[in-house]
């Protein structure tokens, strides 16, 4: 069976939503109002808070549900983003519904809002909510989303550091109270392939769980933007990527998919972590403070190992996915291939190139395809506990690479270490993390930085 003690896994589990609960402060978010649009066939209006490539593509995606939605506000920080995402939406042909997605897209100028406060008049002015921002701002857009009522599909990672998961927690209760879905950018829990793949192995298509790996290695996907004429903050909050406080660092950001696998299979999140990483090619100071790889060793309850490897370096040999050994065999979990005691399962793909109704479906679409069916009937629709174990796990390997030491996951998660400014004001304000005489910016250094 996998996992090889499923009592433990349960119990793991049940452990750390009662550590969770014990340990976030409680919400200010208190009024309980009926969630909009449980039910109906009234119009969903729809806002998108964060106008980047994510943001677009998310958008999309809601608007080719089947369900009577329109795009009826828009936020980003900066107008040309917003103006590039709607015109490119605008000439999108919907996949889903035939016809062109720029007929359910209802944006005029003054529903589009721009500046560093913008998500909330973007939020107050529709129904559901896309947060598309850069990850280091999600906990409090999602703060102000559930505090004003509206159902949620968010972006991974949820958060960049400790004190923002506790602060996702803690709305996420008020959350569940007020019956809000809400649905987290982890699209492989919706993708048939994954979903049959997972169940063969938590049913002991291999045997007994020995040790999981997990990899998301390849290029650069992001090129800077130069500094000059902006401020401090202006030029952080463009080149987003580059600043762990904003993104979470490319393990949080990109590799948390590959994590939340190997949490799905085991059923349990690690119970600490060790690693090592840096800084190979991306040596200039246009990279912010991020480094190019990570390779961190999880230990997961029973001394399960995962190994979670992930490198952004141009010209090395890419691999992205998830492989699972047992005591009977193994399996290519991205593949959807199980080999177990002289038998091998594929799952089925389709011949030739794939059209119409034989095309797989999109995973991305699948994902807001149960969110917004759960609006529209009230049934119980929630992914925060798994974007958040997912999100702590990419964290606490990012912990263990930037001091080089073996990191448990209660101190991980109780850690007061925030990234965050503690107020943002406006561009003026100055991040946490400034750059030196020369414009370079200090790295974490593994050995000699303990609090990160």
């Amino acid at each position: 069976m996998v996992p090889s003690d499923e009592s433990n896994s349960i119990e793991s589990r049940r452990r750390f939503l009662q550590a969770s609960a014990g340990v976030v402060t409680a919400t200010s978010i208190t009024s309980l109002t009926s969630p909009v649009h449980a039910v109906g066939d009234d119009t969903i209006k729809i806002a998108l808070v964060g106008c980047g490539n994510r943001g677009a593509g998310a958008a999309a995606n809601a608007l080719q549900t089947k369900f009577p939605v329109k795009l009826w506000a828009m936020a980003d920080a900066f107008p040309d983003r917003l103006e590039q995402s709607l015109n490119a939406l605008s000439r999108m042909q919907s996949t889903t519904n035939g016809g062109s997605i720029g007929e359910r897209i209802d944006v005029p100028k003054e529903r589009q809002f721009i500046g560093l406060q913008a998500y909330q008049q973007a939020i107050d002015a529709a129904d559901v909510v896309l947060l598309c921002g850069p990850p280091g701002f999600r906990p409090e857009h999602f703060e102000y989303a559930v505090e004003h009522g509206k159902h949620v599909f968010m972006e991974k990672p949820v958060a960049t550091d400790g004190p923002g998961i506790r602060r996702v927690l803690a709305a996420n209760k008020t959350a569940e109270q007020k019956g809000l879905k809400v649905g987290v950018g982890l699209q492989r829990h919706h993708e048939p392939k994954y979903l049959e793949t997972i169940a063969r192995l938590r049913d002991g298509a291999i045997g007994d769980l020995r040790m999981l790996r997990c990899y998301w290695n390849g290029g650069t996907i992001k090129v800077p933007v130069k500094h000059d004429g902006l401020t401090e903050l202006e030029y952080q909050i463009r080149n987003w990527y580059f600043f762990h406080w904003l993104s979470g660092d490319h393990i949080v950001e990109q590799h948390v998919h590959n994590l939340d696998v190997c949490n799905w299979i085991t059923g349990a999140p690690p119970i600490s972590a060790a690693g090592m990483g840096g800084r190979q090619m991306r040596i200039g100071k246009d990279y912010g403070d991020i480094f190019d790889h990570h390779a961190v060793e999880y230990t997961y309850p029973g001394g399960l190992k995962m190994f979670g490897v992930c490198r952004q370096i141009p010209g090395c040999e890419p691999l992205v996915g998830e492989f699972a050994v047992g005591s009977r065999g193994d399996a290519d979990v991205s593949k959807g291939q199980v080999r177990g005691e002289g038998k091998e399962w594929r799952f089925p793909q389709p011949r030739g190139r794939a059209q119409g109704n034989n095309a797989p479906q999109s995973p991305y679409q699948l994902e807001h395809d149960a969110l917004f069916a759960a609006i529209r009937s009230g049934a119980k629709h929630n992914e925060v506990e798994t974007g958040v174990m997912a999100t702590m796990t990419a964290i606490l390997g990012r912990m263990a690479t930037y001091t080089g030491r073996t990191v448990t996951w209660d101190e991980a998660f109780k850690s007061e270490k925030t990234l965050m400014p503690a107020k943002i004001v406006d561009w003026n304000t100055m991040p946490l993390t400034l750059p030196d005489a020369n414009g370079a910016y200090k790295l974490p250094l593994p050995g000699l930085v303990m609090d990160v």
